[in-house]
Protein backbone atom coordinates (compact mmCIF):
# COMPACT_ATOMS: atom_id res chain seq x y z
CA UNK A 1 0.00 0.00 0.00
CA UNK A 2 1.27 3.53 -0.87
CA UNK A 3 0.10 6.81 1.55
CA UNK A 4 1.20 10.19 0.31
CA UNK A 5 1.06 12.61 3.32
CA UNK A 6 0.89 16.28 2.05
CA UNK A 7 -0.42 18.35 4.62
CA UNK A 8 -0.17 22.21 4.78
CA UNK A 9 1.07 23.75 8.47
CA UNK A 10 -1.07 23.79 11.67
CA UNK A 11 -0.98 27.79 12.31
CA UNK A 12 0.84 28.32 15.67
CA UNK A 13 1.29 25.27 16.14
CA UNK A 14 2.92 22.63 13.81
CA UNK A 15 5.42 23.23 10.30
CA UNK A 16 3.93 21.04 6.74
CA UNK A 17 7.00 18.89 7.61
CA UNK A 18 5.90 18.36 11.14
CA UNK A 19 2.50 17.70 10.74
CA UNK A 20 3.62 15.03 7.81
CA UNK A 21 6.37 13.22 10.34
CA UNK A 22 3.77 12.69 13.45
CA UNK A 23 1.16 11.03 10.20
CA UNK A 24 4.04 8.87 9.64
CA UNK A 25 4.87 7.35 12.73
CA UNK A 26 1.14 7.14 13.63
CA UNK A 27 0.36 5.40 10.56
CA UNK A 28 3.87 3.39 10.45
CA UNK A 29 3.05 2.25 14.07
CA UNK A 30 -0.10 -0.28 12.46
CA UNK A 31 1.12 -0.12 8.97
CA UNK A 32 3.91 -1.83 9.06
CA UNK A 33 4.55 -2.62 5.69
CA UNK A 34 2.89 0.42 4.29
CA UNK A 35 4.88 2.43 1.35
CA UNK A 36 4.57 6.19 3.26
CA UNK A 37 6.18 9.46 1.82
CA UNK A 38 6.05 13.27 2.99
CA UNK A 39 5.32 16.10 0.57
CA UNK A 40 5.24 19.31 2.45
CA UNK A 41 3.04 21.81 0.85
CA UNK A 42 1.49 25.38 1.02
CA UNK A 43 -0.83 27.43 -1.34
CA UNK A 44 1.58 30.34 -1.23
CA UNK A 45 0.41 31.92 2.87
CA UNK A 46 2.65 31.34 5.56
CA UNK A 47 4.56 28.31 5.78
CA UNK A 48 4.83 28.03 2.11
CA UNK A 49 8.49 28.96 1.86
CA UNK A 50 9.36 26.45 4.74
CA UNK A 51 7.31 23.76 3.00
CA UNK A 52 9.33 24.00 -0.45
CA UNK A 53 12.55 24.28 1.32
CA UNK A 54 11.75 20.93 2.65
CA UNK A 55 10.23 19.84 -0.12
CA UNK A 56 13.50 20.88 -2.09
CA UNK A 57 16.41 20.46 0.26
CA UNK A 58 16.75 24.25 0.36
CA UNK A 59 17.61 26.82 2.44
CA UNK A 60 17.06 30.24 3.81
CA UNK A 61 18.69 33.19 2.96
CA UNK A 62 18.75 35.54 5.71
CA UNK A 63 18.17 39.86 4.53
CA UNK A 64 18.08 43.38 5.92
CA UNK A 65 15.57 44.86 4.88
CA UNK A 66 13.30 47.54 4.79
CA UNK A 67 9.64 46.65 6.94
CA UNK A 68 6.03 48.53 6.03
CA UNK A 69 7.48 51.66 8.41
CA UNK A 70 10.64 51.95 7.02
CA UNK A 71 12.55 50.27 9.86
CA UNK A 72 15.20 48.05 9.61
CA UNK A 73 14.77 44.65 9.90
CA UNK A 74 15.83 40.90 9.43
CA UNK A 75 13.71 38.98 6.86
CA UNK A 76 14.15 35.60 4.56
CA UNK A 77 13.32 34.03 1.17
CA UNK A 78 14.10 30.20 0.61
CA UNK A 79 16.30 28.93 -1.92
CA UNK A 80 15.65 25.74 -3.69
CA UNK A 81 18.15 22.72 -3.22
CA UNK A 82 18.91 23.04 -6.99
CA UNK A 83 19.46 26.97 -6.38
CA UNK A 84 17.81 27.78 -9.70
CA UNK A 85 14.35 29.06 -7.41
CA UNK A 86 13.91 31.40 -4.73
CA UNK A 87 11.11 31.44 -2.81
CA UNK A 88 9.28 34.24 -0.83
CA UNK A 89 6.93 35.25 1.08
CA UNK A 90 5.97 39.09 0.83
CA UNK A 91 4.61 38.93 4.41
CA UNK A 92 8.15 38.14 6.07
CA UNK A 93 9.60 41.69 4.51
CA UNK A 94 5.87 43.56 4.20
CA UNK A 95 3.49 41.98 6.13
CA UNK A 96 1.07 43.35 8.47
CA UNK A 97 2.33 41.88 11.65
CA UNK A 98 5.51 43.25 10.99
CA UNK A 99 3.29 46.49 12.38
CA UNK A 100 2.16 47.24 15.47
CA UNK A 101 -1.55 47.42 16.04
CA UNK A 102 -1.59 50.90 16.93
CA UNK A 103 0.78 52.06 14.62
CA UNK A 104 -1.05 49.90 11.50
CA UNK A 105 -1.47 52.35 8.61
CA UNK A 106 -1.55 51.49 4.87
CA UNK A 107 -1.46 54.74 3.45
CA UNK A 108 2.03 55.01 4.74
CA UNK A 109 3.26 51.46 4.38
CA UNK A 110 5.80 50.27 1.80
CA UNK A 111 6.06 47.07 0.07
CA UNK A 112 9.83 47.98 -0.47
CA UNK A 113 11.47 45.44 1.85
CA UNK A 114 9.88 42.42 -0.47
CA UNK A 115 11.71 44.27 -3.79
CA UNK A 116 14.71 44.42 -1.39
CA UNK A 117 14.51 40.27 -1.13
CA UNK A 118 13.45 40.32 -4.78
CA UNK A 119 16.94 41.96 -5.74
CA UNK A 120 18.76 39.74 -3.01
CA UNK A 121 17.57 36.60 -4.97
CA UNK A 122 18.12 37.74 -8.73
CA UNK A 123 22.05 38.07 -6.49
CA UNK A 124 21.35 34.15 -6.60
CA UNK A 125 21.30 33.84 -10.68
CA UNK A 126 17.94 31.99 -9.54
CA UNK A 127 15.85 30.73 -12.59
CA UNK A 128 12.47 31.68 -11.40
CA UNK A 129 11.42 33.21 -8.56
CA UNK A 130 7.96 32.41 -6.69
CA UNK A 131 6.55 35.04 -4.56
CA UNK A 132 3.60 34.29 -2.33
CA UNK A 133 1.45 37.66 -1.37
CA UNK A 134 -0.27 37.12 1.42
CA UNK A 135 -0.91 39.39 4.66
CA UNK A 136 0.45 42.62 3.44
CA UNK A 137 0.08 45.70 5.85
CA UNK A 138 0.10 48.02 2.76
CA UNK A 139 -1.70 49.41 -0.29
CA UNK A 140 1.09 51.18 -2.83
CA UNK A 141 0.37 49.22 -5.92
CA UNK A 142 3.89 47.57 -5.41
CA UNK A 143 5.82 51.05 -6.43
CA UNK A 144 7.97 49.83 -3.16
CA UNK A 145 8.86 46.53 -4.84
CA UNK A 146 9.64 48.48 -8.05
CA UNK A 147 11.42 51.38 -6.61
CA UNK A 148 13.28 48.49 -5.23
CA UNK A 149 14.22 47.34 -8.57
CA UNK A 150 15.19 50.63 -10.12
CA UNK A 151 12.01 51.63 -11.51
CA UNK A 152 11.73 56.10 -10.93
CA UNK A 153 8.61 57.59 -9.20
CA UNK A 154 8.64 60.96 -9.82
CA UNK A 155 7.10 63.93 -9.34
CA UNK A 156 6.75 67.36 -10.91
CA UNK A 157 10.12 68.56 -10.36
CA UNK A 158 11.60 65.39 -11.12
CA UNK A 159 12.02 64.39 -7.62
CA UNK A 160 11.82 60.56 -6.35
CA UNK A 161 8.56 60.31 -4.52
CA UNK A 162 8.27 58.43 -0.99
CA UNK A 163 7.54 54.56 -1.92
CA UNK A 164 3.86 54.36 -0.82
CA UNK A 165 0.46 55.28 -1.25
CA UNK A 166 0.74 58.88 0.62
CA UNK A 167 3.53 59.36 -1.82
CA UNK A 168 1.38 59.01 -4.81
CA UNK A 169 -0.28 62.12 -4.64
CA UNK A 170 3.00 63.88 -5.80
CA UNK A 171 3.41 61.42 -8.73
CA UNK A 172 3.82 62.72 -12.37
CA UNK A 173 5.98 60.40 -13.96
CA UNK A 174 7.22 56.87 -14.28
CA UNK A 175 10.87 55.87 -15.19
CA UNK A 176 11.20 52.22 -15.86
CA UNK A 177 14.19 52.72 -18.04
CA UNK A 178 16.46 51.64 -15.25
CA UNK A 179 14.91 48.43 -13.82
CA UNK A 180 17.08 45.28 -13.24
CA UNK A 181 18.16 43.90 -16.20
CA UNK A 182 18.24 40.48 -14.87
CA UNK A 183 14.62 40.47 -14.23
CA UNK A 184 14.16 39.68 -18.04
CA UNK A 185 15.73 36.28 -17.65
CA UNK A 186 14.04 35.24 -14.57
CA UNK A 187 10.61 33.75 -14.75
CA UNK A 188 8.12 35.59 -11.62
CA UNK A 189 5.53 33.68 -10.53
CA UNK A 190 2.97 34.72 -7.80
CA UNK A 191 0.77 32.93 -5.54
CA UNK A 192 -2.45 35.22 -5.78
CA UNK A 193 -5.70 33.45 -4.92
CA UNK A 194 -7.96 36.75 -5.16
CA UNK A 195 -9.42 38.49 -8.21
CA UNK A 196 -10.01 41.67 -7.09
CA UNK A 197 -8.74 44.48 -9.09
CA UNK A 198 -6.78 47.44 -8.58
CA UNK A 199 -9.58 49.97 -7.64
CA UNK A 200 -13.19 50.67 -7.52
CA UNK A 201 -15.32 49.06 -4.34
CA UNK A 202 -14.19 45.63 -5.15
CA UNK A 203 -10.79 46.85 -5.25
CA UNK A 204 -7.16 46.88 -2.66
CA UNK A 205 -8.58 49.97 -0.58
CA UNK A 206 -12.18 49.25 0.25
CA UNK A 207 -11.81 45.25 0.80
CA UNK A 208 -8.27 45.18 2.43
CA UNK A 209 -7.68 48.74 4.10
CA UNK A 210 -10.26 48.27 6.80
CA UNK A 211 -8.05 45.54 7.88
CA UNK A 212 -4.88 47.11 7.53
CA UNK A 213 -6.54 50.26 10.10
CA UNK A 214 -8.11 52.10 7.57
CA UNK A 215 -11.03 53.79 7.82
CA UNK A 216 -13.71 54.67 5.08
CA UNK A 217 -12.25 58.21 4.13
CA UNK A 218 -8.35 57.37 4.35
CA UNK A 219 -9.85 54.47 1.81
CA UNK A 220 -11.76 56.68 -0.32
CA UNK A 221 -8.31 58.81 -0.71
CA UNK A 222 -6.06 55.60 -1.07
CA UNK A 223 -8.49 54.11 -3.48
CA UNK A 224 -8.25 57.87 -5.13
CA UNK A 225 -4.15 57.83 -5.31
CA UNK A 226 -4.23 54.07 -6.88
CA UNK A 227 -6.42 55.30 -9.62
CA UNK A 228 -4.18 58.01 -10.48
CA UNK A 229 -1.09 55.42 -10.21
CA UNK A 230 -3.26 53.08 -12.83
CA UNK A 231 -3.68 55.93 -15.18
CA UNK A 232 -0.09 57.06 -15.01
CA UNK A 233 1.36 53.47 -15.50
CA UNK A 234 -0.86 52.94 -18.99
CA UNK A 235 0.25 56.32 -19.97
CA UNK A 236 4.26 55.93 -19.43
CA UNK A 237 4.84 51.83 -18.68
CA UNK A 238 1.75 50.71 -21.73
CA UNK A 239 0.22 48.31 -18.86
CA UNK A 240 -3.53 48.77 -18.73
CA UNK A 241 -3.14 47.43 -14.66
CA UNK A 242 -7.01 48.64 -12.92
CA UNK A 243 -9.20 45.93 -13.39
CA UNK A 244 -7.10 42.93 -13.88
CA UNK A 245 -8.18 39.50 -11.58
CA UNK A 246 -5.46 40.35 -8.87
CA UNK A 247 -4.29 43.23 -9.39
CA UNK A 248 -6.06 44.61 -6.11
CA UNK A 249 -4.26 41.46 -4.05
CA UNK A 250 -1.86 42.69 -1.38
CA UNK A 251 -2.76 46.27 -1.87
CA UNK A 252 -2.12 46.43 -5.28
CA UNK A 253 1.21 44.73 -5.36
CA UNK A 254 -0.62 42.01 -8.01
CA UNK A 255 -0.85 45.11 -10.15
CA UNK A 256 2.91 46.70 -9.83
CA UNK A 257 4.30 43.17 -10.70
CA UNK A 258 2.53 42.33 -13.78
CA UNK A 259 3.36 46.12 -14.48
CA UNK A 260 7.17 45.85 -14.11
CA UNK A 261 8.18 42.90 -14.00
CA UNK A 262 5.71 40.68 -16.19
CA UNK A 263 4.88 38.61 -13.59
CA UNK A 264 2.50 35.33 -13.97
CA UNK A 265 -0.85 35.46 -11.21
CA UNK A 266 -1.57 32.12 -10.70
CA UNK A 267 -2.90 30.15 -7.79
CA UNK A 268 -1.16 29.37 -4.64
CA UNK A 269 -1.14 25.66 -4.31
CA UNK A 270 -1.50 24.98 -8.28
CA UNK A 271 1.97 26.64 -8.19
CA UNK A 272 2.93 24.26 -5.48
CA UNK A 273 1.83 21.46 -6.89
CA UNK A 274 2.80 21.91 -10.28
CA UNK A 275 6.73 23.35 -9.21
CA UNK A 276 6.85 19.81 -7.00
CA UNK A 277 5.33 17.82 -9.92
CA UNK A 278 3.19 16.49 -7.47
CA UNK A 279 0.97 14.40 -10.35
CA UNK A 280 3.60 12.22 -10.73
CA UNK A 281 4.51 11.11 -7.59
CA UNK A 282 1.11 10.49 -6.03
CA UNK A 283 -0.58 8.88 -9.62
CA UNK A 284 0.23 5.16 -8.25
CA UNK A 285 -0.73 5.46 -4.97
CA UNK A 286 -3.82 4.26 -2.57
CA UNK A 287 -4.46 7.41 -0.24
CA UNK A 288 -3.85 10.51 0.15
CA UNK A 289 -4.01 12.37 3.83
CA UNK A 290 -3.76 15.94 3.59
CA UNK A 291 -5.20 18.59 6.29
CA UNK A 292 -4.37 22.41 7.13
CA UNK A 293 -5.15 23.98 10.95
CA UNK A 294 -8.45 24.42 10.43
CA UNK A 295 -11.18 22.73 7.99
CA UNK A 296 -14.25 25.11 6.90
CA UNK A 297 -16.46 26.47 4.13
CA UNK A 298 -13.13 28.39 2.86
CA UNK A 299 -10.96 25.11 2.21
CA UNK A 300 -12.97 24.54 -0.84
CA UNK A 301 -11.86 27.78 -2.58
CA UNK A 302 -8.86 26.26 -3.48
CA UNK A 303 -6.88 25.82 -0.32
CA UNK A 304 -3.82 23.98 -0.22
CA UNK A 305 -6.06 20.84 1.03
CA UNK A 306 -8.72 21.49 -2.01
CA UNK A 307 -5.49 21.47 -4.14
CA UNK A 308 -4.64 17.91 -2.91
CA UNK A 309 -7.95 16.40 -3.23
CA UNK A 310 -8.22 18.31 -7.13
CA UNK A 311 -5.16 16.40 -7.92
CA UNK A 312 -6.15 13.36 -6.40
CA UNK A 313 -9.44 12.95 -8.00
CA UNK A 314 -7.76 12.73 -11.49
CA UNK A 315 -6.38 9.56 -11.08
CA UNK A 316 -8.96 8.43 -8.49
CA UNK A 317 -7.31 8.54 -5.24
CA UNK A 318 -9.12 8.48 -2.02
CA UNK A 319 -8.02 11.36 0.37
CA UNK A 320 -8.27 11.69 3.67
CA UNK A 321 -8.64 15.06 5.89
CA UNK A 322 -7.19 15.95 8.90
CA UNK A 323 -7.43 19.33 10.53
CA UNK A 324 -6.26 20.90 14.07
CA UNK A 325 -9.95 21.95 14.35
CA UNK A 326 -13.55 21.80 12.46
CA UNK A 327 -14.87 25.28 11.83
CA UNK A 328 -17.91 27.03 9.84
CA UNK A 329 -19.45 24.37 7.43
CA UNK A 330 -16.51 21.74 7.26
CA UNK A 331 -18.69 18.91 6.27
CA UNK A 332 -18.56 20.52 2.94
CA UNK A 333 -15.64 19.20 2.20
CA UNK A 334 -17.32 15.51 1.60
CA UNK A 335 -18.98 16.73 -1.14
CA UNK A 336 -15.68 18.16 -2.75
CA UNK A 337 -13.57 15.43 -2.85
CA UNK A 338 -12.77 14.17 0.63
CA UNK A 339 -13.79 10.73 1.70
CA UNK A 340 -13.09 11.25 4.92
CA UNK A 341 -12.46 14.42 7.39
CA UNK A 342 -11.00 14.04 11.33
CA UNK A 343 -10.15 16.98 14.09
CA UNK A 344 -7.21 16.68 15.95
CA UNK A 345 -8.99 17.91 18.91
CA UNK A 346 -10.25 15.44 21.29
CA UNK A 347 -11.58 16.94 24.30
CA UNK A 348 -12.76 20.43 25.44
CA UNK A 349 -10.59 23.12 26.18
CA UNK A 350 -8.54 26.48 25.55
CA UNK A 351 -6.31 27.13 22.76
CA UNK A 352 -3.50 26.79 24.23
CA UNK A 353 -4.16 23.53 25.88
CA UNK A 354 -5.37 22.34 22.36
CA UNK A 355 -1.78 23.48 20.74
CA UNK A 356 0.22 22.59 23.35
CA UNK A 357 -1.44 18.50 23.16
CA UNK A 358 -1.47 19.01 18.95
CA UNK A 359 1.55 16.66 18.82
CA UNK A 360 0.40 13.77 21.00
CA UNK A 361 -2.93 13.59 19.50
CA UNK A 362 -2.44 14.34 16.20
CA UNK A 363 -0.06 10.63 16.81
CA UNK A 364 -3.03 8.92 18.23
CA UNK A 365 -5.15 10.00 15.46
CA UNK A 366 -2.86 8.89 12.48
CA UNK A 367 -2.52 5.77 14.63
CA UNK A 368 -6.51 5.30 14.52
CA UNK A 369 -6.56 5.33 10.96
CA UNK A 370 -4.19 3.25 10.31
CA UNK A 371 -6.22 0.82 12.34
CA UNK A 372 -9.56 1.88 9.95
CA UNK A 373 -7.79 1.08 7.10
Amino acid sequence: MKIVIASDSYKGSLSSKNVGKIIKKGLSSVLTEADISIIPIGDGGEGTVEAMIDATNGHFVSVDVSSPSMISIRAQYGLSGDKETAFIEMASASGLELVPLTQRNPYTATTLGTGQLIKRALDDNVKRIIIGIGGSATNDGGIGVASALGVKFLDFNGNVITPNNKGIETLEYIDASGIDSRLKDVEIIVACDVNNPLTGKNGASYIYGPQKGADLALVEKMDKNLLKYAKIVKRDVGVDIDQIPGAGAAGGLGAGLQAFVGANLRSGIDIVLDYLDFDCKIKDADIIITGEGCFDYQTVMNKAPYGVARAAAKHGVKVIGISAVFGERAEKLLFNGFSSIFSVVNKVTDLNGAISHTEENLYLLAKSIAGLI
